[in-house]
């Protein structure tokens, strides 16, 4: 993928604390993250497999280029994001596969995060021990 490629179409994806930026243009299929082979940064198969979810789906897998800007979070949270970045790109590219794509569950964001921290409280549920005496 060279550097003065136009893409078809960009989204943003969100999820915990992590923020992907997908770019997707006509291509052989080639997916990369932050500069790096999806294999290299996702090692775990789920991640990757939560990733290629929306294009295994609609069988564009090897149709489209992807590149991912992905940070924030961990792994399973940014394999999250880009999931929603890519379904949403895929929106832009062509709106008629919304029906396909919301029935899987893919355009919904995910809102859950990290509860903060009580002050007083060992975390965000958890109290010290309570002492009678």
């Amino acid at each position: 993928m060279a550097k003065g490629k136009t893409w078809d179409s960009q989204a943003v994806g969100r999820r915990k604390s992590s923020v992907a930026r997908v770019y997707m243009a006509a291509g052989t299929g080639k997916v990369v993250v932050n500069n790096r082979d999806i294999k290299e940064y996702f090692t775990k198969g789920t991640d990757r497999y939560v990733v290629n979810q929306p294009l295994n789906l609609l069988k564009l897998a090897d149709k489209y280029d992807v590149k991912i800007n992905v940070t924030g979070g961990g792994t399973t949270g940014q394999a999250g994001a880009v999931r929603l970045g890519i379904a949403r790109a895929i929106l832009k590219i062509d709106a008629e596969l919304r029906g396909e794509l919301k029935s899987a569950g893919f355009l919904t964001r995910d809102p859950r995060k990290v509860e903060r921290q009580k002050a007083g409280q060992k975390g965000a549920r958890a109290k010290y021990q309570f002492s009678k005496r």
